[in-house]
């Protein structure tokens, strides 16, 4: 009967359109899925981790590659340099200790002003022998005509585009007659006095180098004395402007030297001597002293300054 009644009720759901009821699937336990999400962290770290070694493997061996690697490179470029410098100057020791240096001698003869009249003849026979050690002496009177006309066209018709080493300024009256006086009278040992700056200076001194360049050619340098490196970069710009020169012109194998020691310079001028060659050596006129050593030379031009112009200079020091 209990039977009978049950399959009733399921034929009348049927009929009606009703679904039966099937038991629901048991729902997994909530420990697994911790577990697992667990698991999936874990792996996900272990990646990471794995990934960060990594990359810290690849910084190191930037780093050694950018600085322990490059600084041994450049150590052992270094130690092949000096290796291959200490060589060279080892033959060059070498090639200087053969070679047999035989210095052309230089006659210098006493200037006009401190020659006496007994041995006015004597200085001429010695003019006439060694052309170059005459001029040297102060003894530009058999010159006078050259040195007329170049000082003339430097003052009335200077060129402006004229080659290295040529006067490309105007030279001034008073610049003319300072040269003058210094070439012809005092043979070209003496001091002048200064034109009351550095820049009327360096020309006048521009002019008396390339009419001694028509002189001497290359047998003669320039050295130039001035206290301070101030003063000496005048010098050089200066120079460069009138002579057109540019900076090779400027050093101890070239044609002007510059000086802030007198014992630096005395040395210079001796050395050029021993070799037969003419030191030209030029004062600036904020030197208040002049050293006696450098008077024995047989050319020289000290620029004398006034008080003022001295005082100008100690206020720009």
């Amino acid at each position: 009967m209990f039977c009978d009644t049950s399959a009733a009720a399921v034929t009348l759901r049927l009929r009606h359109g009703l679904a039966l009821e099937t038991p629901s699937a048991p729902e997994p336990d909530w420990q697994q899925l911790a577990l697992q999400e667990l698991q999936q962290q874990r792996q996900s770290l272990e990646q990471e981790i794995k990934e960060l070694e990594q990359r810290r493997e690849q910084l190191r061996g930037e780093i050694n590659s950018h600085f322990s690697g490059q600084a041994d490179g450049i150590s052992r470029r270094v130690k092949g340099f000096q290796d291959y410098l200490q060589g060279a100057l080892v033959e060059l020791a070498r090639s200087v200790e053969q070679l047999q240096l035989v210095p052309e001698t230089l006659s210098v003869q006493p200037s006009p002003l401190d020659q006496a009249a007994s041995t006015g003849e004597a200085a001429a026979v010695a003019a006439a022998s060694e052309p170059a050690a005459a001029a040297a002496s102060g003894l530009f009177a058999t010159e006078a005509e050259l040195i007329a006309g170049r000082l003339a066209s430097y003052r009335d018709n200077p060129d402006f585009h004229a080659g290295p080493w040529q006067l490309r300024r105007s030279l001034d009256e008073a610049g003319h007659n300072l040269l003058t006086d210094w070439l012809l009278q005092q043979g070209g040992r003496g001091a002048q006095p200064s034109g009351g700056s550095r820049n009327r200076n360096v020309l006048v001194t521009g002019a008396a180098i390339s009419l001694l360049g028509e002189l001497y050619g290359d047998r003669f340098q320039t050295l130039v004395l001035a206290g301070a490196p101030e003063r000496l970069g005048d010098w050089r710009r200066g120079l460069q402007d009138c002579l057109g020169l540019a900076r090779e012109d400027f050093g101890p194998n070239s044609g002007v030297v510059l000086f802030e020691r007198p014992d630096a310079l005395v040395e210079r001028a001796d050395r050029l001597e021993e070799q037969g060659e003419l030191p030209f050596i030029v004062i600036d006129a904020a030197e208040r002293v002049v050293e006696t050593a450098i008077l024995q030379f047989p050319l020289w031009l000290v620029f004398a300054a006034d008080a003022r112009e001295l005082a100008y200079e100690e206020e720009l020091l």
